[in-house]
């Protein structure tokens, strides 16, 4: 199977898309732009969700739904908000089809046109602060911490399966808070948080960081993110969390009495990550032979392989290999045991290699007798025998050992490609030959920005947050420059 995969070398973004469809992750759907993501595939986003879901109610915040349809004026009411999502909305102006006079097939009724159209979410700002208006009206009430999981939809014209498609899913965090001091305080913990589940579930490094105005959120005060590299050496935004200052809260004039006994607006902050995280993790990890899964993320953690001749070997083979599965299970390790006789031993060894699945465990009736078997791990291609005494704590040791490997390896790649340049000539030479990001002064004008990503289609990811302050000139224009940024061509 791996032979049938683009080697990054010759063509990374077809070898992407490989692994994609033939690791059964997802596919094209009949609707422009769109994707079904299949069972595998949702399996990884469920596992992302589960864990995130956790992490946010461990940190205060409850889950709500909010209408998937937003009224057209709501989008108005905040300029920079809608400027910014202008171009990406679908738009319902009719609510029912009739048949069509000539008998072929179903139109629009022309006579069920709304009073008012409605925006497809693209995101929920507007229609959940036009709710919070209602349920805000004390500091008692404050802070409001609520998620969203949901779909929404952008209509992006160039799509590329996870990473950019007209519908993805993902989750939206809204809070309310009675200071701008509290809000900042939860920007930057939701900020640590998916920082925190990059680093330690996905095994992918990140920087920590804040955009530009010309890079920030429409409607936000500041945005931050954490931006990840992939093996192509383009960056990849991982994550954001949006400091909103009052502009939602005097867009739909949500206030609150203080203890004080003043009225005021409240402070907001929004923040967000979606499927787009699977490809992240396909493109940070994965090889020319399929893909590499975190396992914390993997689906299957652990398949077992039966290698027999006889049905009184796979028999034998079959109580075994149950027995380590339902120890390793009692352990929380996703187990498969794969004694389906449709397909050879060789074929699986492929196909869960294509999958990524962590650990691999070969038993024939040769290793019963020996009480051993063959273990092979995926992230590095190492076979080891081991005893079936105390297989289990083996098997969780090497999926820590592996977890910790994948992130490594992703570390040391991505320090490797983060260059100091100082000249335009340097830097356009690094975007080019060496890729990754370039740390290079900026005058911080978006004029600038803007003409940096003119001539090498590179964009400022973010300024850092533990950027030192440090005298230079800009590459561009050599007008005074105070602190470095991070450039990068990206998704």
């Amino acid at each position: 199977m791996s032979k049938e995969i683009t080697s990054r070398a010759q063509d990374y973004s077809q070898w992407y898309n490989d692994l994609v469809i033939k690791g059964g992750l997802a596919d094209y759907s009949a609707v422009r732009g769109c994707m079904v993501i299949k069972p595998y595939g949702y399996s990884i986003w469920e596992k992302i969700q589960r864990t995130l879901d956790d992490m946010f109610k461990a940190t205060g915040h409850v889950n709500a739904y909010f209408p998937l349809f937003i009224p057209k004026s709501f989008l108005s009411k905040e300029a920079a908000h809608v400027e910014g999502f202008a171009k990406e909305c679908a738009v319902v102006t009719h609510y029912r089809l009739k048949n069509s006079p000539d008998g072929k097939g179903i139109i629009v009724d022309p006579d069920a046109k709304l009073e008012e159209e409605l925006i497809v979410r693209p995101t929920s700002e507007t229609i959940i602060w036009n709710t919070y208006k209602d349920w805000i009206t004390s500091y008692r009430d404050l802070p409001l911490l609520i998620n969203q999981w949901a779909n929404v939809v952008r209509w992006e014209m160039r799509t590329r399966l996870f990473l950019r498609t007209a519908e993805f899913l993902w989750q939206e965090g809204h809070t309310a808070h009675a200071t701008k001091e509290e809000a900042v305080e939860e920007t930057m913990k939701m900020l640590g948080v998916y920082a925190d589940f990059a680093e330690q579930w996905m095994a992918i490094p990140v920087i920590k960081g804040y955009k530009t105005a010309n890079e920030r959120f429409a409607g936000a005060e500041d945005t931050y993110c954490i931006e990840a590299l992939m093996q192509d050496g383009k960056a990849l935004q991982a994550g954001t969390s949006h400091f909103l200052g009052q502009n939602f809260a005097k867009a739909f004039d949500v206030k609150f009495v203080t203890k004080e006994n003043k009225s005021e607006f409240v402070w907001a902050t929004s923040w967000g990550v979606s499927t787009r995280l699977i490809g992240a993790l396909i493109m940070a990890h994965s090889d020319d032979k399929g893909l590499i899964l975190p396992p914390k993320l993997a689906p299957i953690q652990v398949v077992i392989v039966p290698i027999y001749k006889t049905e009184e070997q796979l028999a034998t083979i079959n109580e075994k290999a149950t027995e380590i599965k339902k120890s390793l299970e009692a352990k929380g390790i996703s187990v498969k045991y794969d004694n389906d006789d449709k397909q050879k031993p060789g074929w699986k060894f492929a196909e869960y290699e294509m999958k990524g699945v962590p650990i691999r465990i070969a038993m024939g009736p040769r290793d019963i007798e020996n009480g051993t078997v063959e273990i092979a791990r995926r992230d590095t291609g190492e076979k080891h025998t081991y005893s079936f005494t105390d297989l289990t704590t083996k098997v969780e040791h090497l999926l820590e050992q592996i977890q910790l490997n994948i992130f490594q390896k992703a570390l040391d790649y991505r320090d490797e490609h983060i260059t100091r340049t100082d000249t335009w000539e340097e830097f356009v030479d690094v975007l080019e030959n060496k890729t990754g990001f370039v740390s290079a002064h900026w005058d911080g004008t978006s004029e600038t920005e803007l003409k940096i990503k003119e001539k090498t289609k590179a964009t400022i990811r973010c300024i850092e947050l533990n950027a030192h302050a440090e005298e230079g000139k800009c590459i561009l224009t050599g007008n005074p420059s105070h602190k470095r940024v991070l450039f990068a061509k990206a998704y």
